[in-house]
């Protein structure tokens, strides 16, 4: 069998920036947490993204808690919540005994709907954050979302662990809250294997998420604890490949674009073929090329017809309001996210792939719809 073709996988440079980084830290004997990588690797990407401060931290799952509990989120506090997402993004929530309610996407930007944030509002008034994702990279309706919650004066957190490398109007997502969030897991644009990264304009609240995160040690002499803490910063090496993968992110985001508008061109005129919208204000990174389905050929003939070649695809993210561990919590749509997942294929968008794999990808589907309908 062919060698497997993935969804996403790391992709360390070819110039070997990454190596150079971690070879530093051995060099320094500096493999333990803290150190010259990970003091630079924050300093790098918030002035990349334009923020005052960012904290590098064990995953974004981590980076969410910690914007969750600096907001001032606690028992019995409710925090609005996309409901198209990974549960990486609601678990926080629970974390801190708060009480997610899940807010519909809508079908212009497959993210928070404005219009159902609005609603939500309305129902919960007394809401301490709104935690919002920009999925795939695409980014959310921020001008619009940014007002709504303005209004009602609560926090915002990006959840922009997707979308590193895209804009909303020329400015970086993550960016526009109170507070951003970024995942270098080993399937993300960039990766440092584990990892994220909070950032903020807030340099007091981000220092105060450090503290946290190295087990809340007050200053002195003997191993003091006044607060709890968390075992959650980024090692020395990790973060040493985190400053390599940065050099390479453009060089990443332009291929993510390559890959879907490959697609887009070769699957967009089958019948009942829809692609993730990009707007005209929306500058995404394409971190997997999504559509939709609305046809007589379904996602898992897709799905089933990939795999035999050994090629990975996956459905578009459950709804967090559809799952299980969540289906008690408050839900505020249309069910639009219902649609996107029963309708949605995430085609396979590493950027290792070349043109030859692309190819066989697009005939592999393109062979769907010939079965079925004779003709394409």
């Amino acid at each position: 069998m062919a060698e497997r073709i993935f969804l996403s996988s790391p992709h360390m440079s070819e110039e070997g920036y990454e190596q150079q980084y971690v070879q530093e830290a051995f060099d320094t004997n500096w493999i333990a947490p803290l150190g010259t990588n990970v003091n630079e690797f924050e300093k790098e990407l918030a002035e990349m993204v334009g923020s005052k401060a960012a904290a590098a931290l064990s995953s974004g799952t981590a980076a969410i808690h910690l914007a969750l509990k600096a907001a001032g989120v606690g028992a019995g506090d409710i925090v609005f919540c996309s409901s198209l997402t990974f549960s990486a993004t609601a678990n926080p929530i629970i974390y801190q005994n708060a009480t997610p309610v899940f807010i519909d996407s809508d079908e212009k930007t497959w993210n928070m709907d404005p219009d159902a944030l609005e609603e939500a509002f309305k129902k919960y008034p007394e809401v301490k954050a709104v935690l919002l994702v920009h999925l795939y990279g695409l980014s959310a309706d921020m001008d619009r979302i940014m007002e709504i919650c303005n209004q009602y004066n609560v926090t915002v957190i990006e959840d922009a662990a997707e979308s590193l490398g895209g804009y909303y109007k020329g400015q970086h997502t993550g960016t526009f809250g109170d507070y951003g969030i970024f995942s270098f897991n080993g399937n993300k644009i960039i990766t440092t294997s584990g990892g994220g990264m909070l950032v903020s304009n807030n340099e007091e609240k981000v220092a105060k998420a450090r503290f946290w995160a190295t087990q809340s040690r007050d200053q002195a002499r003997h191993y003091q604890h006044s607060e709890l803490g968390y075992n959650y910063r980024m090692s020395n090496v990790t973060a040493g490949i985190g400053r390599g993968q940065l050099r390479v992110l453009k060089q990443r985001v332009e291929k993510k674009k390559y890959i879907f508008e490959y697609y887009k061109r070769e699957l967009g005129h089958l019948d009942g073929v829809e692609f993730m919208p990009v707007n005209e204000w929306d500058s995404p990174n394409y971190w997997l090329s999504s559509l939709q389905l609305t046809g007589k050929i379904r996602p898992i003939d897709i799905f089933e017809a990939l795999e035999k070649e050994n090629i990975e695809s996956r459905p578009v993210w459950k709804p967090m309001h559809m799952q299980p561990f969540f289906k008690a919590y408050d839900f505020v749509g249309k069910g639009v996210s219902e649609k996107l997942f029963e309708d949605g294929v995430c085609l396979p968008s590493d950027t290792k792939m070349t043109d030859n794999e692309l190819k066989l990808v697009v005939d592999i589907i393109k062979q769907c719809f010939k079965m079925d309908y004779g003709t394409f």
